[in-house]
């Protein structure tokens, strides 16, 4: 009895050491990190390849729930709320799983993002987010399976799912403008320095908002910077000027910004206020 129980504890102290060969995963891991207007978006998934076999539906089965990878849950961590076609989901981990079909890609947001693989019991009660997404073929093969974030605006980006021939993407819209406006506020109703007359402009100016506003704040952060203000400043001053309907300013503020860059040697901002003195009519 002693002699088994030494054989018995000879083998497990064995299998017990780590291995010292080191090899190559046959789908890696892969992390994914995106900012996405003022959101943090993670993103944590294995990545298996064709190896010459057929994926939908064969090796990954028409009609059926798919980990979408391999290993582990993939996961989608996101520091804000965020939205995913009508569904609002708190900050937060979320697993996510797909049921491909031949022509669109059932998604689903699983707020358990600690299983490994597929959960061992479903809950629907766990399911934050469904959509419903359309299969776009690709027109070339994909051998290794990959996910993105395309389409990357102030306010939403697409989550993009590509393997063998097809492309799947879920759009995710985050809370940007909220959060911006109300930074704004906050600041604006305490001690704004130049750099934040200029950041509060330049943010109406590209998300379309009150001009006048723009306008106003554009011209505070250009005297507060005084004799050193940049010609990019300058150049935003140009365009809000144009947007509010001042041709005049607009050229004034333009020429101003084109001597600065000659000056500094910036050849991208000398041909885009060249471009735009060109389309208002002064060059």
């Amino acid at each position: 009895m002693k002699k088994l129980l030494l054989i018995l504890m000879a083998i497990t102290a064995v299998y017990s050491v780590d291995a010292q060969i080191k090899t190559p995963q046959p789908s890696p891991f892969s992390k994914v990190e995106q900012k996405v207007g003022l959101t943090d978006v993670v993103l944590e998934y294995s990545r298996p390849s064709m190896r010459d076999r057929v994926i939908f539906g064969d090796l990954v089965p028409y009609g059926r729930l798919w980990r979408l990878g391999a290993n582990a849950n993939t996961k989608i961590t996101f520091s804000t709320d965020v939205t995913i076609g009508d569904n609002k989901l708190k900050a937060g981990s979320y697993a996510i799983f797909a049921t491909p079909n031949e022509t669109s890609w059932n998604v689903v947001f699983y707020s358990d993002a600690s299983n490994s693989g597929l959960p061992k019991e479903w809950d629907d009660s766990k399911v934050m987010a469904m959509v419903n997404a359309e299969v776009y073929p690709m027109p070339v093969k994909i051998e290794t399976f990959t996910m993105t974030f395309d389409d990357l605006t102030s306010s939403s980006a697409v989550l993009g799912m590509l393997w063998e021939s097809v492309y799947v993407g879920v759009k995710i819209e985050v809370p940007t403008d909220d959060m911006v406006l109300a930074n704004i506020n906050d600041v604006m109703n305490g001690t704004p320095t130049g750099n934040d007359y200029y950041a509060a402009a330049v943010y109406y100016l590209q998300e379309g908002k009150d001009i006048k506003q723009a306008k106003t704040w554009i011209d505070k952060a250009i005297t507060m910077a005084g004799d050193k203000v940049a010609f990019w400043q300058l150049r935003q001053q140009s365009l809000i000027y144009a947007k509010f309907g001042d041709k005049k300013g607009a050229i004034a503020a333009a020429k101003k910004s084109l001597a600065a860059a000659e000056n500094a040697g910036n050849a991208d901002y000398v041909k885009m206020n060249k471009d735009s003195l060109k389309e208002w009519g002064s060059m």
